[in-house]
């Protein structure tokens, strides 16, 4: 009977450990995706970091293979969820979103909301997907359009990420970096299917 209760006790005192490690390794197979500005607003005021935003719609096939190949790599899911606070944003949503001081409503004539079109830059420049980089308290929005491999979000997200962004132009940024993740299979820039 003793020798019952001391491997309950064992075995119970080592469940929060195995717990811990298991949300570990959750918390490093994703992306940890906010998607409520709400969220992301309280957040930053809590923790100030840099954001990455996906932007994206349902019926944009580029997104999807986006999602599937560069935003599954393991690489970039440890290194976004450490340094940016990372949204997707549907550019199509058709709510009104209250963000950063400023109320936003889907535009029918854009066929996107207008925080959308604001953070790419205008109407003319409407594209997807487009990455937004922006620093600390939404300062310095950065997009940056079109689909992305893993090796070219790779300097980017560490420029702004490590904050070279601060002290280093882009040009001589790029020029020099050396890559670190691993890049997986060579990049496929096939369309994907129903593109």
């Amino acid at each position: 009977m003793k020798r019952v209760l001391l491997f309950v006790v064992a075995f119970c005192s080592m469940l929060p450990l195995v717990h811990a490690q298991g949300s570990a390794n959750r918390d490093n197979k994703e992306i940890h995706w906010i998607t409520s500005f709400d969220e992301l607003q309280e957040k930053m005021k809590q923790n100030p970091k840099k954001v990455y935003m996906d932007i994206y719609t349902d019926w944009c096939g580029w997104c999807k293979k986006m999602e599937a190949s560069t935003f599954s790599n393991p690489d970039l899911i440890k290194y976004m969820n450490l340094n940016f606070y990372c949204v997707r944003f549907n550019a199509e949503r058709q709510d009104n979103i209250q963000f950063n001081g400023k109320l936003y409503q889907y535009n029918p004539q854009y066929k996107a909301n207008m925080l959308a079109v604001e953070l790419m830059g205008g109407p003319n420049k409407l594209s997807f997907p487009t990455s937004i980089l922006m620093l600390e308290n939404f300062q310095n929005p950065n997009p940056i359009a079109g689909y992305l491999t893993v090796a070219q979000i790779e300097p980017i997200l560490t420029f702004f990420g490590d904050n070279y962004i601060r002290h280093q132009p882009w040009d001589s940024y790029s020029k020099t970096y050396k890559p670190t993740w691993d890049h997986g299979m060579a990049a496929d820039n096939t369309p994907p299917p129903g593109h």
